[in-house]
């Protein structure tokens, strides 16, 4: 029992963290919606590699700062 308990709440706070990751900011959330509008050319909803490659600098600059690259570690990397 005490191990199905504990199974169950690694699970929910998996959930949990993952549902936090992907909800999006205020700030992100226009920046989004601008570039989609600017730039989402087959109207799919993303902007796709061809699509970000049209960006100017200012709006790749503007869209880097709102999503950020995550970085590899070397762990991951291995």
């Amino acid at each position: 029992m005490k191990k199905l308990l504990a199974l169950a709440m690694i699970c929910l706070a998996t959930v949990t963290a993952q549902a936090q990751k992907t909800e999006l900011t205020d700030d992100q959330k226009a920046v989004k919606k601008e570039m989609l509008e600017k730039y989402d050319a087959n109207k799919d909803g993303k902007l796709d590699k061809d699509e970000r490659a049209k960006m100017t600098k200012e709006d790749k600059a503007k869209w880097e700062k709102a999503f950020p690259k995550k970085k590899k570690t070397d762990d991951a990397a291995k």
